[in-house]
């Protein structure tokens, strides 16, 4: 059962209209459309640095590559978080406090990429980006050492990061870390008619419409695009959170399964009630969450 806060965040994200873009593509289309003209802000927020970490950021992949490290120790070793956002909204301040916190606690070094967002930006285009710079990160401090952490949209690129290493011929990750990951972005999995009336958020319209955007002229069973359809076998161990009233919750199931069918270990932590990205949700299914992250960092 959810915790008091938890079930109070389905009718505060229905009163904030959460579900609004999702619901109506016309709206989403529209806000795509404002941000290519007036681009949101991506940096880190002015109280982020702190006594415990510091922030640097590169352009070497043409975009800015943010990383936090821990201020006055050595990092005890290197993440890579992508960012969710349906692959069309930048990168908000829960994401870099949940980067920062997991910095502190654990002496991990971890690159933000502040991908180009669609239809700028696509998964022809960004998946083998980011693959680039966990395999570096591989390449300088050996495979078994790299965390690649993503959510939501971020997932997405995340695990297809990951499948695409794996068929590069990179050792596989100490652990990739998904947050209510998007895997299948066909959206037909017939669950979802069960989910979607309860999800507070998200909704199928809106999503296809960014999807479309996002997938360019690659298939939407492409695993660049939908890593649901990669073969998981060679993968390193997958963390995985999600919470029940959230459409990308079947397809996390089914992820799941067939990861261990194929002998990958998985960690699947599913919260009954709980929505969207609620890891990164100040309430205390969220917290335990981000306790399991730290560990999965620090192991």
């Amino acid at each position: 059962m959810p915790s008091p806060a938890g079930r109070l965040l389905p009718p505060l994200l229905r009163l904030l209209r959460f579900r609004r873009e999702f619901e109506h593509p016309e709206v989403l289309l529209r806000g795509v459309q404002d941000r290519l003209v007036r681009p949101a802000p991506y940096g880190p927020p002015r109280g982020l640095r702190g006594v415990t970490i510091e922030v640097d950021v590169h352009h070497g992949t043409g975009w800015p590559v943010y990383r936090v490290v821990p201020r006055d120790r050595t990092p005890e070793g290197a993440a890579v978080y992508v960012h969710g956002g349906a692959w069309v909204n930048q990168i908000h301040p829960l994401h870099w406090r949940l980067v920062a916190g997991l910095t502190a606690r654990t002496g991990t070094a971890i690159t933000v990429p502040i991908y180009p967002l669609a239809p700028v930006g696509t998964a022809a285009t960004v998946v083998p980006a980011v693959a680039d710079l966990i395999g570096a990160l591989a390449e300088r401090h050996g495979a078994g050492r790299v965390t690649a952490m993503g959510d939501s949209a971020g997932g997405q690129i995340a695990l297809s990061s990951a499948l695409l290493l794996r068929d590069r011929g990179v050792p596989p990750l100490h652990r990739t870390v998904l947050v209510s990951p998007a895997l299948d972005l066909t959206l037909a999995n017939p669950e979802i008619d069960l989910v979607e009336p309860q999800d507070p958020w998200l909704a199928r319209p809106g999503t296809r419409a960014a999807i479309e955007l996002w997938r360019g002229e690659l298939p939407l069973t492409d695993p660049l695009v939908s890593p649901l359809f990669g073969e998981p076998a060679g993968l390193g161990p997958l963390t995985v959170f999600s919470g029940t009233r959230d459409i990308t919750s079947p397809d996390t199931r089914l992820l799941v399964e067939r990861a261990r069918a194929a002998g990958v270990p998985v960690d699947h932590h599913e919260e009954e009630g709980l929505v969207h990205v609620h890891a990164l949700l100040p309430v205390p299914e969220g917290r335990r969450a981000r306790r399991m992250m730290a560990a999965v960092l620090a192991g």
